[in-house]
């Protein structure tokens, strides 16, 4: 884990869940972590703690649907600290339900956080990183990313969605020594359970998905062997579920 020490990481998403689970490793293997989201006093209180455990921490609030937003938490890292090693896009958002139910706004938000909010991440981190000729951008995607199960019809297509960027980015940003990575999460513990609305789906998989939800550490503990890697060795992806899920 020597190759995490010292590296500027940027994480949307940071204020629960994988985001700060990840936030919290990533400082303990001695990372400088900016934490982007928009619950400020969340972030804020995260950076508190893992600079009071001797780690370094910057909290910017951060609306992933802003592509403005997202700019300005990228380069005040990059103005903070001099660069960005690492951006992981992991802000998400799940609002799964029936396509009959029209919950056509649902649909729309899906879009611009899942979407949206990974592409202005990139396009915010990319220019720098160009310019560094270093960096690595890890895209979180999702085994629904993979398999489409009913109900997740359009979060499914999010995650297809980011796959489909992830490998097109890394082709295309070899000549600038950059490094792409996509992690596809099973059932996760995290308060993407609490974003489904529609009653008789969020009843359905509360009954089952916390019997068997693995902990945020799981996730934490594959983006730190993505960045840990030598930087002649690029993990482009890696799909992971808690040893019973079955689908």
């Amino acid at each position: 884990m020597s190759n995490i020490a010292n590296k500027i990481v940027v994480i949307t998403g940071a204020s629960s869940g994988l985001g700060a689970e990840a936030a919290r490793h990533l400082a303990e293997l001695g990372a400088t972590v900016v934490l982007g989201a928009r619950r400020e006093e969340r972030i804020k209180t995260l950076a508190d703690a893992i600079t009071a455990k001797g780690g370094k921490a910057l909290a910017v609030e951060t609306d992933v649907t802003d592509r403005a937003s997202v700019q300005a938490l990228v380069d005040t890292a990059v103005k903070t600290y001099g660069r960005i090693d690492v951006l992981l896009n992991n802000a998400g958002i799940m609002p799964l339900s029936p396509l009959e139910k029209l919950r056509v706004d649902e649909w729309d938000l899906m879009i611009d956080v899942n979407i949206k909010g990974v592409l202005y991440g990139i396009a915010a981190a990319l220019p720098h990183m160009k310019e560094q000729k270093s960096g690595q951008i890890i895209n979180v995607s999702s085994v629904a990313g993979h398999r489409v199960l009913e109900n997740s019809a359009v979060y499914s297509a999010t995650k297809f969605a980011i796959r489909a960027l992830s490998e097109g980015l890394r082709a295309e940003v070899k000549p600038y020594n950059l490094r792409t990575t996509v992690i596809s999460p099973g059932a996760v513990q995290s308060e993407l359970l609490n974003s489904i609305h529609d009653e008789a789906t969020a009843e359905q998989l509360r009954s089952v998905v916390p019997g068997f939800a693995i902990g945020a550490d799981s996730f934490a503990r594959c983006v730190a062997f993505a960045i840990s890697q030598p930087e002649d060795v690029d993990i482009n992806e890696i799909l992971f579920r808690p040893t019973r899920q079955t689908v």
